[in-house]
């Protein structure tokens, strides 16, 4: 490993130095303690300052797979445990009365209501200088505006307050706001990550001891990010719109929360938002050299340098080193916001099998997956070649192949075999080689992962805990880096095992390319718009741009680009996109999002999970493909409401105007 990250303070550091609690958005209890507080709050600078990062800290930690919506939420990611509240919400056991610990209502509530009280009184500290002001400022407006993006993106239209600070002790009617519609909310949230952007410093300023705040990016990304989800079928006009919220409004004016009428203009502005970052030249995709084990590419990936080919790089550590720690964050472009994450290092011990790993083996993630990943040379599973073959049956044969710090041994499935870099950096399959190499004897190190019932990760590998297997015979190795360990046994020594640091992608530049394709493949017409600072964009469904970028993802995947074929057709282009998304950015908290917004979130949801037949040894058909049998699986709910996560029901009732989420309970 060339190094451990190393970093003394994140954005979200828990700087709970002044105990200040404020009550949720819709309370009408007093908020007399809070009050008593603010002459020392405000009356210096770092007490100011204190304050907004004692804020701040109530931000989830995004890294955190366990307390949110996203992988086990949708077709990416299963569980048999009841780790994951995301299983809890497609199994029906989330409802307005019980919202579990993924709700984000009240403390988005409360952190908005700090934020607005630190931009009230920005200039009573005496200390404060106006570069002080600056800082505070860009944080405070990001904080504010991050807090509606979190709840934009679980609830959807929202209840807008600006910059008021409400006062306490008024009547039920003072407190009684409605919903905005959602173009309301997004150009809105808009508008503050672009008034935050302003203040915010640039990629430049980042150091050790300010990595994980965000910088202007961050704003510039989230716009983007919200941009195209506007743009999208969901929120956008069309069928999808129709479907799911023709029928919904505003109980205080009939208003429709989402527009009915298709905009195509909005597909520019989410081209316009991506754009712009492009054109800062201030990010790009990671990438590591070419070394002389880097694995030989097939002959139609393009030998030129990146961007252009792969020629000159290593297309598996390009990928894989950003999510394992081993590329250091600090000097990591693709990161438009990133952060150092504990959860993220102790969700990786999931992934790790019970026996000789002591690992907690909860991960499953389904053959749909699986199937995703293309073939060494761009071809599909069911359309490979003969050069890279995909075969269901037989096993490999020869000696091991080693690349790139990464062994695939002999005797793995077929399936396994010849397929892209990427499936090699993020899924674990039966046989996968753990390196395990900071384990401390070396008998401990170096263990192949078996899912057989009998296997070191079976389903009878932990008599004590027997839904902690992967039923579907695949788990997650994304995160994991070479050297983590967790020891070789529940209660014995670790033997010097130990996690390298990681941080989580908020959002990355990869993203940013493949949103920007997205946007023009879906114009038809040529687009003139403006951004913040008035400055023209022309846009249309230029191939050559939509090819240019969508490659650069491809080529440091160590694949092949786009055909001319395929450029020409704006239906497969959409399926290629959506491909490509579902794999780069697996468990990154973006396909249950981007379901939703294509409108397909009840046919991914209804298709079936599929996996190996893992109640069976190798010899009695534990390669074949069957449905997952459990009670998991069986009870999962397809159901229009869960579009939207509902909002608890004690804050529907304190607000008549407050309207609950579509299929709700009221």
């Amino acid at each position: 490993m060339k190094s451990i990250i190393k970093q003394t303070v994140i954005w979200v550091a828990a700087i709970m130095m002044l105990s200040v609690y404020s009550c949720d958005f819709l309370n009408v209890d007093d908020f007399f303690n809070e009050t008593l507080r603010y002459d020392s709050i405000f009356s210096n600078k770092r007490n100011m300052e204190r304050y907004m990062w004692a804020s701040a800290a109530l931000f989830p930690d995004e890294g955190n797979f366990s307390n949110r919506l996203g992988s086990f939420a949708c077709d990416e990611g299963f569980s048999l445990t009841t780790r994951y509240q995301g299983s809890a919400y497609v199994l029906g056991n989330i409802t307005p009365t019980n919202v579990g610990s993924m709700s984000r209502w009240t403390v988005m509530y409360q952190i908005i209501r700090r934020a607005n009280t630190i931009i009230a009184n920005i200039d009573v500290p005496r200390d404060i200088s106006s570069f002080d002001k600056r800082e505070i400022l860009g944080y405070t407006y990001f904080m504010r505006a991050y807090a509606y993006y979190q709840l934009f993106m679980n609830y959807g239209p929202l209840v807008i307050i600006g910059d008021e600070v409400m006062d306490t002790n008024e009547t039920t009617e003072y407190y009684d706001r409605a919903r905005a519609t959602l173009d309301e909310t997004v150009d809105y949230i808009c508008a503050e990550m672009e008034k935050a952007a302003a203040y915010l410093p640039g990629v430049n300023s980042i150091s050790y001891s300010t990595f994980g705040r965000p910088i202007n990016s961050a704003a510039y990304g989230l716009i983007a990010r919200l941009r195209l989800i506007q743009a999208s079928p969901l929120w956008n006009g069309g069928t999808a719109a129709r479907r799911t919220f023709g029928f919904w409004r505003r109980s205080t004016d009939n208003v429709l929360y989402v527009s009915q009428n298709y905009d195509e203009t909005k597909w520019a502005i989410a081209a316009m938002a991506s754009k712009r970052i492009i054109d800062t030249g201030d990010h790009w995709l990671h990438t590591v050299e070419k070394k002389d084990d880097t694995l030989p590419l097939p002959d139609n990936v393009p030998m030129e340098d990146f961007p252009l080919g792969a020629g000159n790089i290593d297309a598996f550590r390009s990928y894989d080193d950003i999510f394992t720690g081993e590329a250091l964050p600090i000097r990591n472009r693709e990161y438009l916001w990133a952060r150092i994450s504990s959860s993220l290092i102790s969700f990786t011990r999931d992934a790790f099998v019970n026996q000789g790993m002591n690992g907690n083996n909860s991960i499953s993630i389904p053959q749909k997956i699986v199937d995703a990943y293309l073939m060494a040379d761009g071809q599909t599973i069911n359309d490979s070649s003969d050069e890279y073959p995909y075969a269901i049956t037989g096993f490999m044969s020869g000696a091991d192949i080693t690349f790139s710090r990464y062994t695939l041994k002999s005797g793995v499935s077929n399936m396994y075999v010849n397929r892209e870099l990427r499936f090699y950096s993020s899924i674990g399959f039966h046989g996968r080689l753990w390196p395990l190499a900071s384990f401390g004897l070396p008998a401990g190190r170096n263990v192949q992962a078996s899912y057989f019932p009998s296997g070191n990760g079976g389903k009878f590998s932990n008599p004590n805990s027997p839904n902690n297997y992967p039923i579907t015979g695949y788990t997650l190795v994304k995160y994991t880096h070479e050297e983590d360990s967790w020891g070789n046994a529940s209660g014995t020594s670790a033997e010097g095992a130990k996690r390298v640091e990681k941080a989580y992608p908020i959002i990355r530049y990869a993203e940013i390319l493949l949103s920007y394709v997205e946007a023009l493949n879906n114009l038809n017409t040529t687009h003139t718009v403006t951004d913040a600072t008035g400055k023209t964009y022309v846009f249309s469904r230029d191939q050559n741009q939509m090819a240019y970028y969508f490659n650069m993802v491809r080529f440091r995947a160590g694949l092949p680009g786009l055909t001319p074929e395929e450029l020409a057709s704006r239906e497969t282009m959409q399926a290629l996109i959506e491909r490509e998304r579902m794999v780069e950015f697996l468990f990154e908290n973006i396909r249950y999002f981007d379901v939703r917004r294509w409108g397909l979130y009840e046919i991914s949801e209804n298709e079936p999970i599929l996996g190996l037949n893992t109640d069976v040894e190798q010899n009695d058909g534990f390669f074949s493909t069957v449905p997952v049998n459990h009670s998991s699986h069986r009870n999962r709910v397809v159901d229009r409401r869960l579009v939207l996560f509902p909002i608890h029901l004690d804050e529907v009732r304190k607000s008549p105007s407050l309207d609950q989420n579509p299929g709700w309970q009221y």
